[in-house]
């Protein structure tokens, strides 16, 4: 209803937009009749949306932690679990529209909270000529460093998959693409939030006190239902690609507040802040090299403040005169909140190698280590993986956490150290 009386036909100057505004009624029409009885009235060839196909992949995950946790609630030792990410795809026959259902499904051995359904994405597509429009349940990604990405800010995180922010629920958007010669520019309605998801009382790799998502707090008193909106620019010239973004409405970063539950428990309350974000990001391609940089300006979430991420990637083809390449990776993270940040990259420094043997079962490694530059705490990543046959992927990861101090926002995650590896089939 809201992107209707925005976009409306009679008063858009341009015929692409009038365009659009028809297509979203129309997809919005489908979506709504794919979560109900009858036949989707998107015209005589709708027949391509049960026409599509299935692909994703189910398999299962173990983690090991070779350290007791900090509170006895906690599970210790192994924690199995299991996940499925089916994916079905149809397009019409002339490819101009598109439906993509996408969902998720983890069950896992300890902890209740990691246990969770999501949709990641049932977006209907529509591709015009010089425009594209998105309706529904969707996934968008921004950003260009390895080790955080500052920018990414459309869709919220699922913390209780990994503590590296990767994975993200799926948020509902109306999202109208504009392609012209001097750049894209992507404008998004997001009419539902996504409160993040936090490890349970059982769980591992959280934080102590542990996070009551039962309580969180809105500055907005719409709450979830506040409507936020984004807008962004990105172009390439030459060997430069780079985007211009801004954001208005929930942050998808909550504060964590200090209370006291019902039953008396310490616990952690999400504050969720209206927030105006403006970012830029940008890539250099320079041969064997890529210099990136993420930065941000945010306002509403306390007093003002700026971010940034930024380094270079320089890849060694042929590595050894073999037919692998090994890339080496270094980036510097600044937050002029410095220590008031509730994020641990307030000023540290990441340096990694990227290994990619370029061989029949695309065998990767991908190691990391994180230093804080005003202590003495380092954080070790790993992450490799290797197909086995043409339909199984094995993953290993690991992480440890050393020299922790009392006022990290990692400190929770001291006795964490853990080594997960994951066997999936994909279809």
């Amino acid at each position: 209803m809201i992107l209707l009386t925005i976009i409306n036909p009679s008063q858009a100057a341009h015929s692409g937009l009038a365009s659009a505004a028809r297509r979203l009624r129309q997809g919005l029409a489908c979506l709504l009749a794919l979560t109900a009885t009858g036949p989707c009235p998107a015209g005589p060839g709708a027949g391509w949306l049960t026409s599509g196909e299935w692909s994703g992949y189910a398999g299962s995950e173990a983690r090991y932690f070779r350290s007791d946790p900090l509170d006895p609630r906690q599970h210790d030792g192994t924690n199995l679990s299991l996940m499925a990410e089916p994916e079905y795809y149809s397009e019409s026959d002339d490819r101009t529209q598109s439906l993509t259902f996408t969902p998720f499904y983890r069950w896992d051995e300890n902890d209740s909270k990691r246990t969770h359904f999501d949709v990641r994405e049932l977006v209907w597509q529509h591709v015009g000529e010089d425009w594209e429009l998105r309706t529904g349940i969707s996934k968008v990604f921004w950003g260009v460093a390895e080790s955080q990405h500052l920018v990414d800010i459309i869709n919220q995180t699922d913390l209780v998959e990994n503590i590296d922010e990767e994975d993200k629920l799926g948020q509902p958007m109306i999202n109208l693409a504009l392609i012209r010669d001097w750049g894209t520019v992507n404008l998004f309605v997001l009419p539902w939030f996504r409160e993040r998801t936090f490890p349970g009382r059982k769980g591992r790799l959280r934080t102590t006190p542990r996070v009551d998502t039962s309580n969180p707090i809105y500055d907005s008193s719409r709450e979830k239902k506040h409507v936020d909106l984004a807008a962004r620019w990105s172009h390439y010239i030459g060997d430069w690609d780079f985007g211009l973004a801004h954001f208005r409405g929930t942050s998808r970063d909550p504060l964590l507040v200090p209370a006291i539950s019902k039953s008396g428990e310490p616990v952690l309350l999400p504050r969720y802040d209206i927030i105006n974000q403006t970012s830029i990001d940008v890539q250099a391609t320079k041969g064997d090299w890529l210099w990136k940089l993420e930065a941000i300006r945010r306002t509403g979430q306390d007093d003002t403040f700026y971010a940034m991420v930024g380094g270079f990637e320089y890849t060694w083809v042929g590595a050894f005169d073999s037919s692998a390449d090994l890339g080496f990776i270094a980036e510097y993270h600044r937050d002029d909140r410095d220590e008031l940040a509730p994020t641990p990259f307030e000023d540290d420094t990441m340096v990694g190698l990227r290994l990619t043997m370029n061989d029949a079962q695309s065998t990767e490694l991908l190691f990391g280590i994180i230093r804080d530059n005003d202590g003495d705490a380092l954080t070790y990543n790993l992450e490799a993986s290797r197909r086995l046959g043409d339909s199984w992927l094995l993953e290993v990861e690991s992480r440890l956490f050393t020299e922790i101090e009392r006022d990290d926002p990692l400190r929770g995650f001291r006795d964490d150290d853990y080594l997960q590896v994951s066997l999936t089939r994909h279809f």
